[in-house]
């Protein structure tokens, strides 16, 4: 029987930033640019108490609370805490799967220091994680990632919650369907059209019902209900991230690079799809003919759902990057990084 613990960073962007700013640790804030077209990359949880989430554009933030408090990301600093943070995860194991720069599955079946229980090497990685950084951690412990991951997010935040092999069937017997990866909006309509709203309704029919409404995701929906996911820990993680790039014979200026930024996201996409992952995160990069590199990134807690959403999300980092018309350039590329596998349904629109 596998081991498996879950964590996530509490309001990771956020929490970073209320670091430095503690007086605003009761205040609404926000991760976001300033600009009129952005959206949250993190919300603390004050924010949250106003219905503010990540992926939610400024606009609608500002309508839904006008105090809110905005503070410009710095992506940088987020990876040199994330860094921190995993290194305290190798004292433990080296089995571990990173999802983003805050969460990631850790299989801890054998752990490296020996500790018998599960849950005691969760409550010492998230007390080291405290200690060193000050910030924070949500875990799940269960038998799977499906089960781990769905209960990391039971006692948010700084909570943890453990799911034993014996109680897994009453753990998932009056769970929401819309806790399952892969089950959007529509999935979840068309369950409920069905009279399935708990996994406990998924055990009571057949696999078959579910293939013949689902198709094959109908099967993993089918082992989802019996609390079974035999994926591994995969500590050895696919590219991390996928980009694409095109030099210039002559240097253009900004305007003269527009006709070539729709081939490059078309060919990121196709190979994003050819590997079946999702991307939460979108970089651009430009070279002048200097050989200096310009690049902006955005990233999101839910994955891209088009590749008109790359599209947006691309023209919006060209425009707060506010490059000067006179610049030259004889590189630029695109990139989706932040992947994971790819679900059946997403769960957002970036949009929505």
């Amino acid at each position: 029987m596998r081991k498996i613990i879950h964590i996530d960073m509490d309001a990771f962007y956020a929490s970073v930033e209320l670091l430095d700013r503690p007086e605003l640790k009761h205040l609404p804030v926000v991760i976001s640019s300033h600009h009129p077209r952005a959206v949250i990359a993190a919300a603390s949880y004050p924010a949250r108490e106003f219905g503010l989430r990540s992926a939610m554009s400024m606009s609608q933030a500002k309508k839904r609370c006008p105090q809110v408090i905005v503070i410009e990301p710095n992506f940088e600093k987020y990876r040199d805490i994330s860094v921190k943070i995993h290194q305290i995860f190798q004292n433990y194991t080296g089995l571990i799967e990173p999802l983003s720069l805050d969460e990631a599955y850790l299989d801890v079946t054998e752990n490296l220091k020996n500790i018998p229980s599960a849950t005691e090497v969760a409550e010492c990685i998230r007390a080291d994680i405290f200690q060193t950084t000050g910030l924070t951690a949500s875990a799940g412990v269960a038998p799977n990632k499906f089960l781990a991951k769905i209960a990391s997010d039971w006692h948010k935040p700084n909570g943890i919650c453990i799911i034993k092999p014996n109680q897994v069937q009453h753990f998932i017997q009056h769970l929401a369907l819309k806790k399952i990866p892969g089950v959007g909006k529509v999935t979840q309509e068309k369950l409920k059209s069905l009279n399935l709203e708990t996994l406990g309704d998924l055990q009571r029919v057949d696999e078959n019902f579910l293939i013949h409404h689902f198709g094959k995701y109908g099967k993993q929906l089918f082992l989802y209900a019996q609390g079974i996911d035999d994926r591994p820990v995969q500590a050895e993680r696919q590219r991390q991230q996928i980009s694409k790039e095109t030099t210039f014979d002559d240097d253009l200026n900004i305007h003269q690079c527009q006709s070539y930024w729709g081939n490059l996201i078309e060919r990121v996409w196709i190979s994003l799809g050819k590997r079946q992952m999702q991307a939460r995160g979108v970089t651009v990069k430009l070279k002048l003919k200097n050989f200096q590199v310009l690049q902006h990134s955005k990233s999101f807690k839910q994955p891209l759902n088009s590749q008109q959403e790359m599209i947006q999300v691309i023209q919006i980092l060209l425009k707060e990057m506010n490059i000067p018309e006179h610049f030259q350039f004889r590189l630029i590329g695109v990139g989706l990084y932040q992947l994971s596998e790819q679900q059946e349904e997403y769960q957002l629109s970036l949009w929505q």
